[in-house]
């Protein structure tokens, strides 16, 4: 019976002719749910995270930037970012820092095409909500004063000029300029978060403070709703950085309790810090020192010890704590919702903890460049590389991109009247509570 499906399959739908030697159903099973985690992180996580933390009058315009940054990322990432990201450019030169345009609209990748043990196909769906994601971080810092359309513009350039070139450089393979120089990002501590927490802090620094900042009052909408987004973006997480070990593999293993470690540490320390500190523990501390964890976790999730996941989780939690509250006060400038202060900060903590902390036994975990522990400082020296070069491609990208936008919607920042009544009902035309 089962090779009579299998003629019949072969015979009217030529589609399930893949290589089935080389296509693993658990891999492809595992990367499949793995790529639905990471969608869930942002129109459902990431977006309910900074909604319940902006003012009541721009949660709707908060969630709208938050899912229309996906979707629109979505769409940009299968027209020319995957290519720009992995594909492959004649020119060596160009090679160290974009993929090409072989493969604009998947051009050239075939249905049945593998990525090791799973379809390509995953591949791109799984590295496109890595994409959606990063830039929907950024809108964290622009909350309550930047011009959706503006916004979408940003979305749709920076996607092609800022994330692929930088997710191509660290994880484009052979050729890629950080990668060939041996950089550690598992999951995206560089390519994701220091991506998108620094494009957030230089977009805010463009559009301007908001109206009555510092001075004024700005009281988030629902800390509760924030508390299930961080909820939320830890469940999908484990899509984020188990997924990264690309199969359900040992590695896959080791990167699911290492964020479990580093994110329940990070929580309670940030927890804990508020205690001291201001006699109160918070939920809204808890919830931030979650996602400093996690996103500290991120880049040595499956290449460090459960000792070091401590450390990482904790560190970040402290770091992000010192960005948030102290940083941005020191230097002030108005991150919303603290995009900066979390993401770019945690993220650049746990990227230079990799160098540090990385096992290098590659029956345990990872065959990498570090070969002795006499290359620790030589790896470290690599991981400072890695972030200067994020960070400035970054900053000179995201710069580039504003004006851009600005110039084609009118200027980048809505008016005084429109922010004092707030965007939920002058940009959107509805209201999170209807009368």
């Amino acid at each position: 019976m089962k090779s009579k499906f299998s003629a019949l399959m072969a015979l009217f739908l030529p589609i399930f002719a893949i290589a089935e030697d080389k296509l693993d159903s658990g891999d492809t099973a595992w990367m499949m749910i793995s790529t639905a985690l990471v969608l869930l992180m942002t129109p459902a996580g990431l977006a309910l995270f900074y909604g319940g933390m902006t003012r009541s009058k721009n949660v709707l315009n908060t969630y709208a930037m938050v899912m229309g940054a996906f979707v629109l990322a979505m769409v940009v990432w299968i027209i020319a970012g995957y290519s720009i990201a992995f594909g492959a450019h004649e020119n060596a030169t160009l090679q160290n820092v974009f993929g090409g345009f072989n493969h604009i609209l998947l051009d050239g990748i075939k249905w049945g095409d593998l990525s090791g043990s799973y379809p390509t196909y995953v591949f791109i769906a799984f590295q496109g909500t890595f994409a959606a994601i990063t830039v929907a971080i950024a809108s964290g810092s622009v909350i309550g004063r930047m011009k959706f359309s503006t916004w979408m513009v940003v979305v749709a350039l920076w996607g092609l000029l800022v994330y692929a070139p930088i997710a191509h450089m660290v994880w484009g393979g052979d050729g890629a300029y950080l990668f060939d120089e041996g950089a550690l990002d598992f999951a995206g501590g560089t390519v994701v978060h220091m991506n998108g927490g620094l494009a957030g802090l230089v977009l805010a620094i463009l559009v301007g403070k908001r109206s009555g900042y510092p001075k004024q009052a700005m009281k988030p909408y629902s800390i509760l709703l924030t508390a299930l987004g961080a909820s939320l973006l830890w469940f999908g997480w484990y899509g984020f950085n188990a997924g990264s070990a690309f199969g359900a593999n040992a590695v896959a293993g080791v990167a699911l309790l290492t964020t479990t470690v580093a994110t329940a540490a990070a929580g309670l320390a940030w927890m804990l810090i508020e205690w001291v500190i201001y006699k109160k523990p918070t939920l809204l501390g808890i919830a931030s020192g979650i996602i400093a964890g996690l996103v500290a976790i991120t880049p040595a999730a499956g290449f460090v010890s459960i000792g070091g996941a401590f450390i990482i989780g904790i560190g970040g939690s402290v770091i992000g704590f010192f960005g948030v509250v102290t940083l941005k006060k020191m230097f002030k400038y108005d991150d919303s919702l603290d995009a900066f202060g979390i993401h770019f900060l945690a993220g650049l903590w746990g990227a230079l903890m990799t160098g540090v902390l990385a096992l290098n036994d590659k029956d345990l975990l990872w065959d990498g460049p570090m070969k002795e522990s006499a290359d620790r400082m030589g790896q470290f020296i690599v991981q400072l590389e890695s972030v200067g070069i994020v960070a400035l491609w970054t900053l000179v990208g995201t710069i580039i991109v504003y004006f851009i936008a600005a110039s084609l919607t009118g200027g980048g920042r809505v008016s005084e009247e429109t922010e004092e009544i707030g965007l939920d009902e002058t940009l959107h035309g509805e209201k999170v509570v209807n009368d």
